[in-house]
């Protein structure tokens, strides 16, 4: 009998995966928030016709999610249909990219507008969404961080955040952090410090990885080191106005600059959170204390929030923000569209003056479309209160999830700010050893079989990722914690750990 057919025989009760043993349990299923939005019923291709041309005609490396990987058919808010029908609550906004939810009226209907009546219009000639669009966003950002480029993805802002701070400065070495990602192109890649994402090929030249400060998995950390409501179970004893990790992380900073680089650099990047390390969080004011070491040596700051901005956070519209640090060069993408590929790079008028000994240009960057979406993504993050309401559910969302660290031996950490959260699986609390792949992929199908869509990530793929649309409800919140709860449950009745 197939998971699908039996799922509907149970009638809310969903057979739980038969993980090595061939036996199957019946468990209650959480129960979805209601949703009054009817999806059309799907009428494209089968989906083992879809799934054979995609294993034909598309490339190898493009990964899916799932044993059985999702057709999807419809989106709304926080909410996703598959091709039969299935709702599920979307925790991981496609991949920290949806901001203020699939298919939101508002974007929707700018788009209709805005394609009705000029679609593409190069940056060469004047047309008025884009003079409107860069002075809202300008006026979300503080001076001297007035100057945009629109371009069309977080691979290519941060391509020439490269570009602008070496022709600035007039150096080459950029420094990055091991674990960061900041896009897969040539000359990005060398950025990125993830193996996971790096081929075996030639790449770009003076990028230099230094230690990430990772308070829970790093060499230093304590108790009262990052901006969040959950703090590690690292024992420490720093008095309030000083971080030892952070100085220990600063220290080896400076060794690094002492042994790989010139003494001149032309910058480094950072995110105010690492995304696809798994939300890993730094310790207050290393940010800061960092950018004024490497302006020292001619370099700029640059903050990548690409997956940071646009108010996720919550407290502040611009994860930089939150670190108390003014960079020269700001990177962004992902939410700024909602979906549309749209991003930009905003930097001060003496820095992008830099760039006027040659030309550079982008063909759809700041087109018509884009701008029209752009606009209306900020006005219903001001109008709604998104960011506002980030903080609040993230926050609850976190202490929910520390009291989930607390029943199940598994959870090793929880962290994050606002509706950008991670939860660090391991062996055990004391060890931190990763929890295998094969378990994180148990618990990973539990819910989403349960209906709750998450990311992963880290280094060993042991941090799960929770960063939903900003207009979640308390319910979904509730009910995320529910189907984690049970997951967890399951995961220690097969024998894989104790509660």
């Amino acid at each position: 009998m197939s998971a699908l057919l039996r799922s509907h025989l149970c009638a809310g009760i969903r057979a739980a995966r038969p993980f090595g043993t061939g036996a199957r349990t019946c468990y209650q299923v959480p129960q979805l928030p209601a949703c009054d939005i009817n999806p059309q019923p799907y009428q494209g291709r089968v989906y083992d016709e879809l799934l054979a041309l995609r294993r034909r005609h598309l490339p190898p490396w493009m990964i899916t999610y799932y044993r059985q990987p999702l057709l999807l058919h419809q989106g709304r808010g926080q909410w996703l249909w598959d091709s039969t029908g299935k709702r599920y609550l979307d925790f991981f906004a496609g991949i920290v990219t949806v901001s203020v939810g699939h298919c939101h009226p508002r974007v929707t209907e700018a788009v209709k507008e805005q394609m009705a009546r000029l679609w593409h219009s190069t940056n060469v000639y004047l047309h008025p969404g884009i003079g409107s669009y860069v002075e809202r966003l300008c006026a979300t950002l503080p001076p001297p961080l007035q100057v945009v480029y629109l371009v069309n993805s977080g691979s290519e802002a941060n391509d020439l955040a490269m570009i602008l701070s070496r022709v600035h400065t007039g150096n080459h070495n950029l420094i990055t952090l091991r674990g960061a990602y900041h896009g897969t192109s040539y000359t990005t890649m060398g950025l990125t410090s993830i193996s996971a994402w790096k081929f075996n090929a030639a790449i770009s030249s003076g990028c230099h990885p230094v230690m990430c400060p990772d308070v829970y998995r790093g060499l230093w950390g304590g108790s009262k080191c990052r901006d969040s409501p959950v703090q590690t179970l690292r024992t420490c004893s720093c008095p309030s106005d000083q971080c030892q990790a952070r100085e220990a992380y600063l220290a080896e900073f400076q060794e690094m600059l002492k042994s790989t680089v010139p003494h001149q650099l032309a910058g480094f990047i950072a995110e105010p959170i690492q995304g696809v390390n798994g939300v890993v969080q730094y310790p207050r004011g290393y940010l800061r204390e960092v950018s004024e070491i490497v302006r020292d040596r001619g370099g700029l700051y640059i903050s990548d929030e690409v997956q940071t901005g646009f108010g996720r956070l919550g407290s502040h519209f611009w994860g930089f923000q939150s670190h108390g640090v003014m960079p020269d060069i700001v990177t962004m993408a992902k939410g700024i569209g909602n979906g549309f590929p749209m991003g930009a790079v905003v930097t001060t008028p003496e820095v992008a003056g830099s760039m006027s000994e040659a030309w550079n240009f982008n063909t759809f960057g700041g087109g018509p479309l884009a701008c029209a979406v752009g606009t209306a993504v900020l006005q219903v993050i001001e109008e709604e209160g998104l960011m506002e309401k980030a903080e609040s559910l993230g926050n609850d969302l976190m202490m929910q999830l520390s009291d989930l660290r607390h029943d199940f031996t598994i959870v090793g950490d929880v962290r994050g700010k606002g509706l950008m959260v991670g939860i660090e699986m391991v062996v055990s609390k004391e060890s931190r050893e990763p929890l295998p792949g094969l378990e994180m992929n148990e618990i990973w199908e539990d819910c989403r079989d349960m209906g709750l869509l998450l990311g992963k990530g880290g280094i060993h793929q042991q941090t799960f990722r929770l960063s939903p649309p900003m207009c979640i409800t308390q319910e979904d919140i509730n009910f995320a914690i529910r189907v984690l709860r049970q997951a967890l449950e399951r995961h220690t009745k097969r024998g894989r750990g104790p509660a």
